[in-house]
Parts: C-alpha cells; structure tokens; sequence
C-alpha cells in the first residue's frame, strides 16, 4: 500500500454546492486523516441531464465554497477534459500524475451499493480506495456489496443527517425563497449577481 499523502477526491454536480456537500467533505477528511480534499467538478455527468447552472458557474461557486478551508481545493480535471465525465478517466490521469499520492473516492453510503455498475470499476479500485459515509437512520444491504468492493472502503459510520438537495435548493430559488445558510454566503451571493435558478 501506498505511503505517500492521501487526497480525497470528491466528485459531483455541485449544482450548487451546498452546506452538506462541505459538511460530507469535512467529515470523510477527519474520519481518514486526510491532507487535502480536492473537489472535483463534473462538466457533464454521464448519468445525470438537464444540469440547470453552466459548469463554468458551478466551477466559480465550489471554489468560493471551499476558499476558507486549508485543507480543500477545487480542480479542474474534469472540467478541461472533453466529453463525459468518467471517474474511472480522472482517476487514471491523477494516478499518472502523482503517482506516490494515496486517493480515496468520497462517496455517500447510497452510492457504494452502486459501485458495481460504475464504468471500469475494477480499474477504479485497482488505483484507489473508497470513503463512504453513512447517514444516521439509513441502512444498508450490505451483502448486496461483493467483498471485493468491501474491502476498499473505509467507512464512516457518524455521520450528520441532512435532508437538502442541489435539486432541493434549485426549486426554492425559483420559487423566490431564501436558501441564507443552506448554501455558503459567497455562493448564494454568486447565485444572486449572475441570477442562477431564478425563473426568468
């Protein structure tokens, strides 16, 4: 097993970033003594459509997000690659990169159980190890998890249960509802100048 300084790489939407994003970030960082959170934005999820702000914006609102804490950063790995925003592609290019660093994928426990169907998942898990972090009164199957995936996650079981969404946090914003302290101040200032989610 690798020695060298372990990053947590933390992927998503972030459309927009919200208080459990970083609440999650924080929480896998302690949990697995890691030295650096690197969230990574997505320009275009595979999995996901109708993304509402541009990636550029949502690129802008996670560095705002993350700029008072030491140990997080924002990359751009996804963000400058085209086409579809693989994790198994931004995994093998951060391994050739850094090879003597350690990476961990910072995953909710709901989305371990669909590590399986992930794109080249063997080829994840040969490179890098798995956070997740389960949420309080959420359980699991764990035996729909094959042991191979088991064994390359660590998990945080204490975790803060949050009921907010990006999804959530759009629709109010559309509706003309406050999100004060759902969101980081500088982002829902970002939101406000450059008219995010409001209906036009």
């Amino acid at each position: 097993m690798k020695k060298g300084k372990k990053i947590g790489i933390y992927g998503g939407t972030f459309d927009p970033i919200h208080i459990g994003h970083l609440i999650m970030a924080e929480q896998a960082r302690q949990a697995a003594g890691l030295e650096e959170v690197r969230f990574v934005p997505a320009p275009t999820p595979p999995h996901k459509q109708g993304v509402s702000a541009s990636a550029e914006d949502r690129f802008a609102m996670v560095e705002r997000a993350v700029e008072d804490h030491p140990s997080f950063r924002v990359s751009r790995v996804e963000m400058d690659r085209s086409g579809p925003s693989y994790t198994a592609d931004t995994v093998r290019l951060l391994c050739r990169e850094e090879p003597d660093t350690r990476f961990f994928l910072i995953v909710g426990a709901d989305m371990v159980l669909d590590l399986p169907r992930w794109v080249r998942i063997e080829e994840i898990l040969a490179s890098v190890e798995v956070i997740g972090l389960m949420r309080p009164g959420v359980k699991l199957d764990m035996g729909r998890i094959p042991d191979h995936i088991k064994d390359r996650v660590t998990w945080v079981r204490e975790g803060v249960s949050m009921n907010l969404s990006s999804t959530w946090i759009r629709e109010r914003v559309a509706a003309g509802g406050s999100v004060r302290y759902l969101v980081p101040e500088p982002v829902r200032q970002y939101m406000e100048e450059h008219r995010l989610y409001e209906t036009r």
